[in-house]
């Protein structure tokens, strides 16, 4: 059973805050954009190499990240179970959008998968659903953040690295990179193929 109503908790803030950071639950443009700076370090230098879906994309802010870096994936695809998201996505970045549950759909193939905050609100169940997916739609690798503890919380989602480590032995992961010191109760995670 879902841990709360996404649509709901993602709406509600998009319409109080707008398409900001804020609109998405982060702090700031600066916590997520150290979240970026990670998952940006743990990809391949020559990015333009590879094809790349962000799941969870919400406003496709990830994709104007990179762009501010110079850098652009061959092709990109933004994925998000919340319609408007994928629209703000669509027109904010003019690249492919998908409609899905990330949980339950047959997701499209991509050279990388990464995701930058969508699971903090999803149940165990549903994260280990979700990676699974990410993972085995990757070519060479699912790399993402969530909240990272051994908290129990009625509305986010906590994991610590042993929860990691299981899921990534059960999909067979070949290389498993942990970046934890950047930010308290966050960890940036890379599942390699």
């Amino acid at each position: 059973m879902p841990r709360i109503n996404s649509k709901k908790f993602y709406i509600a803030s998009l319409k109080k805050h707008g398409i900001t950071p804020q609109g998405l639950h982060w702090f700031g443009k600066e916590s997520q954009e150290k979240r970026f700076d990670i998952l940006l370090e743990m990809l391949p230098p020559r990015l333009e190499e590879f094809s790349l879906a962000d799941a969870g994309c919400g406003f496709g802010d990830f994709y104007h990240y990179i762009q501010s870096k110079s850098l652009r994936p061959k092709n990109y695809i933004g994925i998000d179970s919340i319609k408007e998201m994928c629209t703000i996505t669509s027109e904010r970045t003019g690249q492919q959008t998908l409609h899905a549950d990330i949980c339950k759909a047959r997701l499209p193939r991509a050279d990388y998968y990464v995701c930058s905050g969508a699971m903090n609100i999803l149940s165990e169940f549903e994260t280990y659903l979700f990676v699974q997916n990410c993972y085995r739609a990757s070519s060479y690798g699912f790399l993402f953040n969530i909240l990272y503890g051994d908290i129990q919380s009625k509305m986010y989602n906590y994991v610590t690295k042993e929860k990691l480590q299981k899921i990534a032995k059960e999909l067979g992961v070949a290389k498993v990179e942990f970046q934890e010191d950047y930010m308290q109760g966050d960890i940036s995670v890379a599942f390699f193929k």
